[in-house]
């Protein structure tokens, strides 16, 4: 491991981990790791009851980025000794907002995406499991739970900056990088101590693209639970 991501998800981090997978740390973990491997959740539910093998669920990852992973930035610091920080930041304001419409959404929101997970968890009990490991890291973290207003109050952008400067504290300052995609390329390659490539730093992952592929994997888990419970009848 040659890098732990302790950013928020919401802050570009898929963005993070394409970019850093361009720059040779590769390959990188990220929760869409998690959501495309929902039998690896178990170990993850191990690790946040306190049992964790950092070597096991990572294997051959250098890097890692979002959740799971970054909840465990601490633990993983000093796991791996020699590996670098980064927290990825935005405007606290456009944070909330985009968790309004994705993440707390999808756990606690008077929406579609919300509706949709309810009922996958009902017949994909791994998908339930996702779910009771997600809303437990955020409600331990402190930074997300049912009774939060919603966006527009500010209360998840406080929580994010109270985050950002706990990792900048928690970390020393010659193993952190602060950065933001805006940045470009130039900080995170001296950081990392690599060439900058002859390419635009990638932009992925918006909001949309978050709520389109929760309904599609959720109506496709249920329509084969549909097919299946054909097969039974």
């Amino acid at each position: 491991m040659k890098l732990i991501g302790a950013g928020l998800p919401r802050t570009a981090t898929m963005t993070q981990k394409i970019a850093l997978e361009m720059l040779g740390l590769a390959p990188c973990y990220h929760m869409a790791n998690v959501m495309g491997g929902l039998d690896n959740v178990p170990r993850w539910l191990e690790a946040f009851l306190g049992n964790s093998d950092w070597d096991d669920i990572f294997g051959d990852y250098q890097a890692t980025v979002d959740w799971p992973g970054a909840f465990f930035y601490k633990d993983l610091m000093e796991a791996y000794p020699d590996a670098k920080v980064l927290l990825s930041v935005r405007g606290g304001e456009s944070w909330e907002r985009s968790m309004g419409d994705t993440i707390w959404g999808l756990f606690y929101g008077d929406m579609i995406i919300h509706d949709l997970s309810e009922a996958w968890g009902r017949v994909d009990p791994r998908w339930a499991n996702y779910i009771t490991l997600c809303k437990s890291m955020w409600e331990k973290s402190g930074l997300l739970a049912g009774e939060f207003e919603g966006t527009g109050t500010g209360q998840m952008a406080k929580a994010m900056e109270r985050y950002n400067e706990e990792v900048k504290c928690s970390v020393p300052a010659e193993r952190l990088l602060v950065w933001s995609p805006a940045d470009g390329w130039a900080p995170l390659c001296e950081f990392l101590e690599v060439p900058v490539p002859d390419a635009p730093l990638p932009h992925v992952n918006d909001t949309k693209g978050f709520g389109d592929k929760i309904v599609d994997l959720a109506l496709g888990a249920l329509n084969d639970w549909r097919q299946q419970e054909a097969l039974v009848a």
